[in-house]
This record gives C-alpha cells, structure tokens and sequence, in this order.
C-alpha cells in the first residue's frame, strides 16, 4: 500500500526520469533526499514526498563530521645544569710523555679560505687580517662578578697574553689552560668503556674541516682598531654584550650554526658568536656570545652557555692547517656525540643533553690509545691522531660521532684525512680528568 502512494505521488508531479532514475541536475540536501532541476513541481514534489515518509516514520541516520587534532608541540629549553663545585687548582706541566711526530711543511702555512656566504645580507669574505682606521667602540660595562674574566676596555688584564707568530697573533690561552695540558699520563677513566661504547664503538674518526671553504668552523683575525658593532642576543642572559669587532665581511661558518670567530691580534681578546645573523635594518643578531681574554685561564659562570653548547670557547679546539704543516698540534681538539647527558664536567660550564646517566656529559675528554700503531697513517692524519694520544679531545657538543672539528684551509689534504675514519671508537678511551684544572 505504502509503495502505490509513493509512486503515485510521484507520478502526479513528474519526479520520476526514464527508468526510475532522479533526472538530471541532482543536488543532496542535508537531509539526504535528492530532487531535481527539471521543472517548475520540483519543490511540491520534494514536499509531498518529505510527508509521506514522515507518517511512514522513515528517518534516515546524518553523522557530523569530525576535525582531527592539531599535532601537538613543544618549545625546547635550554636548562643549565646546577653549579659544580671548583676544584683547587693542581696544574700539570707542560710536558708530554708522547712525542709529537714532526714532518717538514710541504708550503707556507696559509690561513683559512673563506666560507661560502650564507643567509641574508650576510657577505663572507676570506679570513684575512682585518684592520681598520676606525676609533674601536670598547666594552665599558662591569665585568661578570666571580668570573675572573676581563672586559676590553675596563682594565688591564693580568697575566698578559703572549703573542705569537702564529697566524692569530696571540696564545690562545696559558700553557697550563687545561686545552694545552697533556692528558697522556692520566689514568683511564672508571667508566671509559660505558662512555666510547655510548658514542660509538665502531664509527671511525671525521675530519669535520677540510681544503673546502664551506666545510669546516672560520675565524677572523682582525687589529686593534677594528671598529665594534653592537649585538642582539636570544640567550641574552648568558651573554657577553659586546660590543663585537666585527669586519665588514667576516668568514661565517655555513650551515646551522652560523659561528662566527675573531680573535683581535692587538689585544689578545677572542669574540665567538653562535647563529650569527646580519640584517640591513635591525643589524646583527646572535643566539648566543662570549667574550675570552686569551691571556687569563677564567671560565664562564658555571651554568652558561657560550657560543658553544659545553660554554667553552671553539677556536682553542680547531685543528689548524699553520700547527698541521708545522709539524704539530700543542692542544686538545673539539669533537661532538650523538647524545649528551643533562651534566657537564670541568673544563664546560653548560650542558644540552638529556637525564640519562649512560650517556656522556658535555666536557668529557677522550683520548687515542698510546697501543695504536699510527706510523703508517700519512702525514696530515698522522699529526693529528699524535695530537690525540697527547691531548686528546673535549666533547662540546651534540653532532655525529667522533666528528673532530677544524678550520678549513685549501693546503689541506683530503684524500690523507680522511685516513682518520680507519680509527674507530675502540680505539679510543675516556681520561680521568678529575684533577686537571686551569692554572691560576
């Protein structure tokens, strides 16, 4: 009976095409019924329709679309490990009980190519000498308490730093700064094997620097008189303010971290700056910045960072073509780890890793195994992996493992560095440092 109704109602006003189909045009409503476009009955027919399956108490199901959550996201923070009590200082002496193997220079040391420009506004030249006739802008604000560190400008530092014929001008820092104390003698660390296996057992060593000028950490070297800029920081609070000598086209590292280093031959002062950036409008811009007196052994306020993420200065740990063709390295060499532990150990000052005791902390030092035969490496890996079994090396920051950092310079060799991956992390162990401080 229910079925002749409906069909006659459809009849009557013509909602049926040929064969039962719903005719041209169809549109669904929100109630889910269809009507059509083919004639002037359209809205009658949908009416008389609605009322018969309405008394037939028909109903049919309608669903509200759901919108699927936002992903959710996090901010992450860079949180200061607590305050580490300072040990009494019991400098070694300068002496190595491992003799560095010296080869002639095949050319005149050169310093580093220029990195590749990178970034807005931001032009990259070679790293040569910078000078200016400019009067220079000193800091004048008060030195940081308790940190020992002297301010361009406020006083004459002391001990006096010494200067060099290096390419820098200056030492970077006094003989009994812990990066130019020998570890060879030192005894191996409780938890050496916990720590090598973290990192890795069986990657090999990376020259994180080569001949190319985009690969590897620049500096700049500039005088006296080289005129400062001012610096906006986001970690201001953990800043040196500057303001920083920086040249008018300074060698910028390419990549993320976009360091910029400058030693200021004439004083002896290094400026580090991490996530460097120049804008027309606003100036420069820096994540992070430190300010070294490279003749004193002072550290950063336990807790700050620096332009590196252990709060210890970069240029000191670089593996530099000039000491290469000299015949050696007379200091420790940066490297980076995977993960690090939420502590960091004497010499670093901060830390960026998480809370997991098996995992190394920011400041570790590791050294090359005085068993390891390296009289068959060529003559660049061979100055460097010397330069390990004597100083070894200090973890300051997060990256791929074992990847030792440098500047880069066209004399060096390539094809000879990368020798170094055939030394892996067993052959590698971790130094007691616990009683090697920095002189007075």
């Amino acid at each position: 009976m229910y079925r002749a109704i409906v069909i006659a109602v459809m009849l009557l006003f013509g909602m049926m095409g040929p064969r039962g189909t719903t005719g041209v045009g169809a549109t669904v409503w929100p109630a889910g019924r269809a009507t059509t476009h083919r004639h002037a009955g359209t809205a009658h027919a949908a009416h008389a329709l609605n009322t018969v399956l309405l008394a037939s108490r028909v109903k049919r199901p309608t669903t509200t679309p759901t919108q699927a959550p936002l992903p959710p996201t996090s901010t992450a923070t860079r949180t200061p490990a607590p305050p580490t009590a300072t040990a009494t200082p019991t400098p070694l002496p300068p002496t190595s009980t491992a003799t560095p193997t010296p080869r002639p220079a095949t050319s005149t040391p050169t310093l580093p190519a220029s990195a590749t420009p990178t970034g807005t506004n931001t032009p990259v030249p070679a790293t040569a000498t910078t000078t200016s006739t400019a009067t220079p802008d000193l800091p004048t604000r008060t030195p940081t308490a308790g940190t020992g560190t002297p301010v361009p400008g406020t006083s004459t530092p002391s001990p006096t730093a010494v200067h060099t014929n290096s390419p820098l001008g200056c030492q970077l820092f006094p003989s009994d700064n812990v990066w130019n104390e020998p570890v060879a003698a030192l005894p191996t660390a409780t938890n050496s094997a916990q720590m090598i296996s973290a990192i890795s057992l069986t990657a090999g060593l990376h020259p994180d620097f080569g001949a190319y000028a985009g690969y590897g950490i620049p500096y700049n070297v500039v005088s006296g008189t080289q005129a400062r800029v001012p610096v906006q920081f986001t970690y201001a609070s953990e800043s040196d303010p500057g303001p920083y000598p920086i040249p008018p086209t300074p060698a910028v590292e390419g990549g993320n971290d976009r360091h910029i280093l400058i030693v200021d031959r004439d004083n002896c002062y290094l400026y580090e700056l991490y996530d460097a950036q120049y804008s027309s409008t606003t100036g420069w811009h820096a994540g992070s910045g430190a300010i070294w007196y490279l003749g004193a052994n002072a550290l950063r306020p336990d807790g700050w960072t620096s332009a590196d993420a252990a709060g210890l200065p970069i240029l000191p740990g670089l593996a530099r073509y000039d000491e290469a063709a000299a015949g050696a390295v007379y200091h420790a060499l940066r490297f980076t780890a995977p993960k690090t532990r939420n502590l960091h150990i004497y010499p670093a000052r901060h830390d960026a890793g998480i809370n997991d005791a098996t995992l190394p902390p920011m400041g570790l030092r590791v050294r090359l195994k005085a068993s390891v035969d390296i009289s068959g490496f060529s003559p660049q890996a061979r100055v460097i992996l010397q330069c390990l079994k004597t100083y070894g090396m200090i973890l300051a920051d997060n990256g791929s493992p074992w990847y030792i950092t440098g500047a880069p310079d066209p004399n060096w060799d390539d094809t000879d560095l990368h020798h170094l991956n055939q030394i892996t992390g067993a052959d590698l162990e971790v130094v007691d440092t616990s009683s090697l401080v920095n002189g007075p």
